[in-house]
């Protein structure tokens, strides 16, 4: 291995092993806002609630969470797009490249669970969220980016072997 392969690859350790301890960070952000809000949402026995049916003080504090809980979301989300369109201009090797989509695919995928209570946990009658509505397109994108960027592009275009 030469000088040059060993310097990319440190670079690289260094890149997955940065990429892993900030997700983790991530992850513990989400599972306490998420406890957070469960909490808040205590009050209901099932979903959709019936909001003129609940204390004023539990409203507020469902909608103070809430509002917290999807405005994590939407910062999720936009470090994510930024996270994936970077790994794509590294030059790290393909290999390298997919292991880190395959971590930033995981942890889409265990968060995506807790953002999913935003459009579970809801009042019977709750006016379009637009800011939501485009993260929630925003986030898809970047797991389907992420997910091609996993199988690659070469094997898109390739025959399916019968």
């Amino acid at each position: 291995m030469s000088s040059t392969e060993i310097m990319a690859s440190n670079a690289f350790d260094k890149a997955r092993v940065g990429l892993w301890t900030s997700l983790q960070k991530h992850l513990l952000i989400v599972y306490e806002a998420e406890q957070v809000f469960l909490k808040a949402t205590a009050f209901a026995d099932f979903f959709p609630f019936t909001a003129s049916l609940v204390e004023e003080d539990q409203l507020q504090e469902y909608w103070k969470c809430r509002n917290k809980l999807r405005d994590l979301y939407s910062d999720e989300t936009a470090q994510l797009d930024t996270l994936v369109k970077a790994i794509r201009t590294k030059s790290y090797s393909e290999e390298g490249k997919k292991q880190l989509y395959l971590l930033i695919l995981g942890y889409m995928d265990i968060v995506s669970i807790v953002f999913e209570l935003l459009s579970t946990r809801v009042p019977t009658k709750l006016a379009t969220e637009e800011e939501l509505a485009e993260t929630n397109v925003k986030f898809d994108r970047v797991r389907r980016f992420a997910r091609l960027n996993i199988k690659g592009i070469i094997n898109l275009l390739a025959p399916p072997i019968p």
